[in-house]
């Protein structure tokens, strides 16, 4: 289990290297959701996401002799391995789904590391990557599903917190989990951590609610970022913590995703506005003061 120290040793590792991102308020969303909204923006930390935290603190971790990272993603991942591997001077190679967004599959290129071509399921993004693997004998590291991701990704939650300290809530989208399981380190108790996740991808749910781990579901929804399933060291985290998951529809999280840059004059990708879906969809569940992780400004929703 990752427990908070976990989290403020990977912070005190990263410092420095990643973006310390703005807390924003509206005043207009408060009034629609009826709570105290503190929006953590990592839609402003390098590469555009989160995933710089845990990224760097895997790849500031890995021991001297490491020459090659390499991981499966769907872009931000990714481009956080990149850049935080040719900061470190590693190479990186990425195994990317061909369905991936073509900015997430620039922004990866842009920061030098190789893509390698998959087809959209986890067998085969994983199959792939054992592949690249044994052929360069590159080291991996996990999207999520690894306690040196997790304790990264808890940073952001820990920043807010410092920044903000009394809330009662904190929202934070579910995928992998890896960000999910993170903030739960990072809280400690201290605020209760509620999941959001899109209705087409709820399998983060449902592994909760039945105490069994279950696959991810077809990759419809628009938040790409969200189409994985729970890791198992995050289903084991989040269980034990024994978070809640709402669901946002798509039309929902198209929405939202406009109305955050209409209001706040901010670019979130639609994986960061499902939390302010789920809240619009769950009116009561969100309560007090509320931070909410906006996890990444990478993609808007494509057209329908």
């Amino acid at each position: 289990m990752v427990v908070r120290a976990d989290v403020v040793a990977a912070a005190h590792r990263i410092e420095g290297r990643v973006h310390r991102t703005p807390v924003l308020t509206s005043r207009a969303l408060d009034a629609m959701l009826g709570v105290e909204l503190r929006f953590k923006c990592e839609n402003f930390q390098r590469v555009g996401a989160f995933k710089m935290r845990g990224a760097t603190n895997a790849v500031r971790s890995l021991s001297r002799d490491v020459e090659i990272v390499a991981t499966h993603s769907s872009g931000n991942h990714g481009a956080a391995l990149a850049l935080a591997a040719a900061e470190a001077g590693l190479s990186a190679i990425i195994v990317v789904p061909r369905d991936a967004r073509p900015s997430k599959r620039a922004s990866i290129e842009r920061y030098g590391a190789e893509i390698v071509d998959c087809e959209p399921t986890l067998a085969d993004r994983e199959s792939t990557l054992e592949e690249v693997c044994r052929r360069t004998g590159a080291t991996f590291v996990p999207p999520y599903d690894d306690e040196r991701i997790i304790a990264g990704a808890g940073t952001a939650a820990l920043e807010l917190l410092e920044e903000c300290p009394g809330l009662d809530q904190v929202w934070v989208p579910v995928g992998g989990g890896g960000l999910a399981a993170g903030t739960v380190a990072a809280m400690d108790g201290t605020a209760d951590v509620v999941l959001a996740e899109p209705e087409l991808a709820g399998d983060a749910k449902l592994s909760l609610a039945t105490g069994v781990r279950h696959d991810a579901l077809p990759p419809r929804t628009v938040a790409d970022g969200l189409r994985t399933a729970l890791g198992r060291r995050n289903f084991a985290i989040l269980r034990n913590a024994g978070v809640r998951v709402y669901l946002a529809s798509e039309v929902d999280i198209r929405l939202w995703t406009g109305r955050i840059a209409e209001i706040m004059k901010i670019v979130v990708e639609p994986s960061a506005a499902v939390t302010l879906a789920a809240m619009a969809g769950n009116p009561g569940v969100a309560t007090g003061t509320v931070g909410v992780v906006l996890s990444g400004g990478n993609a808007l929703p494509e057209a329908p």
